[in-house]
């Protein structure tokens, strides 16, 4: 009875919870934090066990003890009972003990845990979260043109060869991600993830919760959705395999082959034209129309620099004219792209100073905002998948260095620039195709500053990736690849102060890592000598 109570109270703290949103899966950073935090349930729970299996041990011994016991003294009950100490004790345990064992039965050994838990679970993730971690799943799926097989043993490029740092997927977990993708009406996904988990049910893997016809109800919905009516009906028809009184699937069976008929009377008028088109179904269009070239990029395919252009990227020793600070020690600068020009600085900032900056802005982290382009109000958004926070030079010496250090070597004022803005990226954390600079239909972009557009952007990479997390230039088909201590650099308004539209760029989802950058996007208040106007648009 008390591991019903136990099993109660935790469904009602998990229905509870759902109010709380934390957006634990937007930042690997803080989702560190509920590791430690289940570690610390498992040991109470653990705790719980044992004092159960200690409060079972007694009673065992006790039924066991007493059994010999009554099986002896029924056998003669006249004679056991003649022995006046018999009789005694007899009296004591009905009288006494059976009282005793029953106080003990109906103790209740979960009190510590479920107080822990109860003080943890407003900390927990909540329905958004595990939605969000789906989605991002899903993500990694398209973007990189895994299957869904892949990600379901856990052998993602870029992961450990350790198998105990990697999970895999249930038939349960496959069910769960078709069934939040046919939440979103996302059919194509739901028909993936349905596919493979009926595949590991078929392969032999067991599942109490989840059955074939369960599965196969959702994919016969979702095929049809996506117009594959002969696939629809195939499944349909395996449902009722399975279970012949199942009455929706009735009703689909009848409705999929009249549908069928007239599809197949239409392709014969449209000829080998509609079939092809029936045939190429894939995943549908979305909002993003470079989504395709993004991707591309992100799997570091795509758009190549010509030889050419390309033997004409340098890597030297920059000293920013001979800045006094730099001419002994000049800083290693690469080319990482020639139109516009973006280029990478190595050993920029030490792995203290690193940790430091990471230690500062985690406890502040927050849900990384956009700025609406029509209302201009700062809002979270689908397609910016971070945490992020902001340091002023005034905070710590650290972040002060690290203000000097950009002004230093960039040659421009920093004092009219935003402050540090330091990100950590989530589950397939990435920043869809954006522009830094406000474009002329949005004219109140950074009014608010008083300091003008955003001339540049410096950025700051904190953490090497295992996979993914590249930054890419969707428009000229530039990726760079994140790299511990190294900051690229470009800019972001022409000469002239009109905006280079070569600089939409992405952060592609992170696949495998924890992807840590910070971000200085400077002004043009203060730069009017520093980088003087031009009347031409040019780099």
């Amino acid at each position: 009875m008390a591991l019903c109570w136990l099993l109660i109270h935790i469904f009602l703290l998990t229905s509870s919870s759902s109010s709380a949103h934390n957006d634990f899966f937007t930042s690997i950073g803080h989702m560190n934090d509920l590791l430690f935090t289940e570690k610390d349930l498992v040991t109470s729970l653990k705790d719980y066990i044992r004092a159960e299996e200690s409060k079972l041990e007694q009673v065992k011994r006790w039924a066991d003890r007493l059994d010999v016991l009554s099986a002896a003294a029924t056998q003669d009950p006249e004679g056991f009972l003649g022995h006046p100490v018999n009789a005694f004790k007899l009296m004591k345990r009905l009288n006494t003990e059976w009282g005793e064992l029953e106080s003990l039965v109906l103790t209740d050994m979960s009190d510590v845990f479920i107080s822990n838990l109860t003080i943890q679970r407003q900390h927990f993730p909540n329905d958004d979260d595990q939605t969000g971690a789906a989605k991002a799943l899903m993500r990694l799926l398209d973007t990189y043109k895994l299957d869904t097989n892949t990600i379901s043993t856990g052998v993602l490029p870029g992961s450990s060869s350790d198998a105990s740092q990697r999970s895999t997927l249930t038939v349960e977990d496959c069910y769960d991600l078709g069934k939040v993708a046919y939440s979103e009406a996302d059919y194509y996904h739901t028909e993936l993830w349905m596919v493979q988990a009926l595949k590991q049910l078929d392969e032999g893997e067991t599942s109490v919760t989840v059955d074939a016809a369960t599965i196969l109800d959702y994919l016969s919905y979702s095929v049809y959705q996506r117009g594959e009516l002969e696939r629809a009906l195939g499944f349909t028809r395996r449902l009722l395999e399975l279970d012949p009184t199942h009455q929706r699937a009735k009703g689909n069976l009848k409705y999929f082959e009249y549908q069928l008929e007239k599809q197949k009377d239409m392709e014969e008028e449209k000829g080998e034209e509609g079939r092809q088109r029936r045939e190429n179904r894939g995943r549908p269009a979305d909002y993003l129309p470079e989504r395709k070239k993004y991707e591309q990029l992100c799997r570091g395919e795509g758009l190549r620099m010509t030889p050419r252009r390309q033997s004409r990227l340098f890597c030297r020793y920059h000293d920013n004219n001979r800045h006094p600070k730099y001419v002994i020690g000049p800083v290693k600068q690469e080319d990482e792209w020639d139109r516009p020009r973006i280029v990478r600085y190595h050993d920029i900032v030490s792995d203290a100073e690193i940790e430091k900056v990471k230690e500062l802005a985690k406890p502040r982290l927050r849900r990384a905002t956009i700025s609406n382009p029509v209302t201009g109000v700062l809002e979270t958004a689908h397609y910016r998948i971070s945490k992020s926070a902001w340091l002023g030079a005034f905070e710590h010496p650290v972040v002060d260095r690290i203000n000097q250090r950009i002004e230093d070597i960039t040659g421009l004022d920093v004092t009219t620039a935003e402050e540090l803005q330091v990100a950590n990226y989530g589950v397939g954390g990435q920043y869809e195709p954006h522009f830094d600079f406000g474009r002329k239909d949005e004219p109140d972009a950074f009014e608010e500053l008083g300091t003008g557009n955003r001339i540049a952007t410096w950025l700051l990479y904190m953490s090497d990736v295992q996979a993914g997390g590249a930054t890419v230039f969707t428009d000229v088909g530039a990726a760079i690849w994140p790299k511990k201590g190294t900051a690229v650099f470009w800019y972001n308004l022409y000469p002239s102060g009109e905006g280079d539209y070569r600089t939409r760029h992405a952060a592609c989802p992170v696949l495998v890592g924890n992807k840590w950058v910070s971000n200085k996007w400077i002004h043009e208040r203060g730069q009017e000598f520093r980088r003087r106007c031009g009347l031409q648009e040019t780099d």
